[in-house]
């Protein structure tokens, strides 16, 4: 079995779900299916001297063979939107002809695409209709769902219907489409899509590298300068408008005076220097800003907070489900959620493993920082509680052998 991947995104560049595509993709090795990967260069996230390295690495074989990555050229990722939209276009076309033409992509049984851009859904669609593959769509992101969320669009503009147009292309094209949780599964159920063609598989993780690490034995407080008395406050993630990073802003703004409290951000985004910005200009000392860590890290870096942050915009719970929660909840920390009511808060609620506030609500957002500032035995027990639900029901054995069945049931 041999499966065609299109990909927006891939390693070096640093994203904070990047790991359920390895593992997944690892996964499908060891079951004997081999897979043809075709991405841009990277760019975002890296140096300028990795992109030189990479600009000449076009072919690349991994996991004694059975994964063969091709990189194409393409101008690095830019902060203007409309750069970013040319970008994503130039590549989809790319991606088109390849997935069609490509000699090495003729034999594939199945084709592999994401949410991201929301242009690669019709891409596959398009190469389905000309080379009969089925497509699993892996659906992270629900467009245009999140522009209006964001405040990039509104319901009912130009941009909102071309996007629900691209999306019901998308959705009916597709063979089976994987979602995040079953509220993506409500969703995009009320746009028509049939039960039958939806497969819900929550975002795993590693639950044997994504560890608790005990204060005393986490290096990151020396490496980043983090002071180990306090109680910290982490974010780690994109540093884009969906996250609603001005809120956590916003708190450490209101308890700059509160000595026992700091706050660490690892990211990064669009509004990067903004958050920068904004740290300078309202004085914030209590924040401290780091690049976003590598996957290697991710126990250490939500290791070190006392509580660590999930948030979004309002509006935008429906069609987002951070896959840093289960991260979270597997090294021993409480979570707490600015974020819209739904499945996330029942999560919290009924498993004890940490505080939900509505988002944007700032006053209840620094009012639950301040109880668990005081109250580190609560803290503790939520981290267990959040833990024992991961062995119970996210394990990475577990998310990737319900990857492996919708692959064989699709590409039989």
């Amino acid at each position: 079995m041999k499966a065609l991947y299109l990909k927006s995104y891939y390693f070096p560049e640093s994203l904070a779900s990047s790991y359920l595509g390895t593992q997944t993709q690892e996964a499908m090795a060891r079951e004997g299916i081999k897979m043809e990967l075709y991405t841009p260069m990277p760019s975002r996230g890296i140096d300028k001297q990795t992109r030189k390295i990479y600009s000449k690495l076009r072919v690349e074989h991994k996991m004694d063979g059975m994964l063969t990555i091709r990189r194409f050229p393409l101008f690095a990722e830019k902060k203007s939107l409309a750069l970013r939209a040319l970008r994503y276009t130039l590549q989809c076309i790319k991606l088109f002809n390849r997935g069609v033409f490509a000699k090495a992509a003729k034999d594939v049984d199945v084709i592999m695409a994401a949410s991201t851009p929301p242009i690669l859904g019709p891409t596959a669609a398009l190469i389905k209709m000309i080379r009969h593959k089925p497509i699993i769509y892996n659906l992270q992101d629900i467009f245009p769902d999140s522009l209006v969320g964001t405040g990039m669009t509104h319901k009912g503009s130009m941009l909102w219907k071309i996007g629900r147009c691209l999306e019901n292309f998308t959705y009916r094209h597709c063979d089976k489409i994987i979602v995040v949780s079953e509220e993506f599964k409500r969703n995009i159920m009320a746009k028509g899509v049939p039960s039958d063609k939806i497969e819900v598989i929550y975002n795993w993780v590693d639950e044997n590298v994504v560890i608790p690490v005990p204060k005393a034995e986490n290096p990151l407080y020396e490496e980043l300068g983090v002071d180990r008395s306090k109680f910290t406050v982490v974010y780690a993630g994109n540093l884009g408008n969906a996250q609603n990073i001005d809120i956590i802003i916003d708190a450490a703004a209101r308890l700059k005076d509160k000595e026992n409290i700091q706050f660490v951000i690892f990211g990064t985004g669009g509004l990067e220097e903004d958050i920068r910005g904004r740290i300078s200009e309202d004085r914030l000392t209590n924040l401290s800003l780091h690049p976003l860590q590598p996957y290697e890290k991710v126990s250490q870096v939500y290791s070190l907070g006392d509580v660590c942050i999930v948030s979004c915009k309002a509006g935008l719970g429906g069609s987002a489900m951070p896959s840093k929660t289960w991260s979270i909840m597997s090294c021993g920390r409480p979570v707490l959620a600015n974020f819209d009511k739904g499945e996330l808060k029942t999560i919290l609620e009924s498993w004890g493993c940490g505080v939900f506030t509505q988002a944007n609500d700032l006053h209840g957002f620094v009012a639950a920082i301040e109880a668990l500032a005081t109250a580190p035995e609560k803290c503790v027990s939520m981290g267990e509680a959040g833990r024992k639900f991961i062995l119970e029901n996210l394990t990475k054995d577990a998310g990737t052998k319900k990857y492996i069945d919708v692959i064989k049931s699709v590409a039989q």
